[in-house]
């Protein structure tokens, strides 16, 4: 969990998820090229991830897929050198995620700060590659998947996975923490699998919502909020450059583990965020 190191100044926050809700693509598919560049994954498998997304964007989700879901972040990413993927990751997270940014988000965000809350991307993704997106974001904190390390190389074990429920619970405990009143609190999401978190907060948005969660959104009149603008944040990214160089040497498997393996399940009608 990235943290600003500040003490609360706020009893509200602003969860965001972040794929389809902040960036305007899947973040496995966005570093599916980079990870094929050094071999890390085959030809074969970026092409069935694109696959495998359109196939599960057209169905529902249920238990034995998420179970499934975890099960394929297991077997992609075993024995990965740690040091081998931080820097692919490293080397190539601006260019791959700075184009992606949706100018809508952005200024969202900045209006949440303006009104003194703290700003909270919770994914699905790697933490690892969710907390340097969400510095670059000016985000206070971040939460996502963590994985396991041995002896240099990711065993496969998923330590916390940010997903639904899982993800509802990371933002209660941010809240027990720094003193959110979560009924004055906000979460977006475009996916349905985010209804818990989105429960949990006094102002749920739904955002580009899938088929699910957009009726789950006008039966119980949340806001709908269409993202349509992506923005190049690139002139922030420098700013920030010497910050995040200290971070981008931490990025390790959650990072993809959280995000490849995540696009080959990612579905339109109920999918994780």
């Amino acid at each position: 969990m990235a943290d600003s190191g500040n003490s609360p100044s706020c009893d509200a926050a602003a969860f965001f998820d972040l794929d389809k809700t902040i960036i305007a693509s899947s973040s496995a598919l966005a570093f599916g090229r980079p990870l094929m560049r050094e071999g890390m994954i085959s030809r074969r498998t970026a092409l069935k991830s694109a696959y495998a997304q359109l196939v599960f964007s057209l169905s529902g989700a249920d238990e034995e897929r998420t179970e499934r879901l975890r099960a394929e972040i297991s077997a992609l990413c075993r024995g990965w050198d740690v040091a081998q993927l931080r820097a692919v990751v490293a080397e190539t997270l601006h260019d791959v995620v700075t184009p992606l940014v949706y100018a809508e988000a952005e200024a969202l965000i900045a209006a949440h700060k303006a009104q003194g809350h703290d700003v909270i991307v919770l994914s699905a993704a790697g933490d690892e590659v969710v907390t340097p997106i969400a510095a670059m974001l000016g985000a206070d904190h971040s939460v996502g998947t963590r994985m396991g390390i041995v002896d240099g190389h990711y065993s496969g074990e998923i330590d916390f996975y940010c997903y639904g429920e899982q993800k509802a619970a990371a933002a209660r405990h941010l809240a027990a923490e720094r003193g959110y009143d979560l009924t004055h609190c906000h979460a977006y999401s475009d996916s349905s699998t985010d209804v818990p978190l989105l429960e949990t907060v006094g102002h749920p948005h739904a955002v580009n919502p899938d088929r699910t969660l957009r009726r789950i959104a006008t039966e119980r009149t949340w806001e709908i909020h269409t993202f349509e603008k992506p923005v190049s944040i690139r002139s922030k990214v420098t700013a920030r450059s010497n910050m995040l160089a200290g971070v981008g040497l931490g990025l390790g498997i959650a990072a993809v583990a959280g995000t490849a393996a995540y696009g080959l399940t990612r579905r339109t009608g109920e999918r994780p965020a």
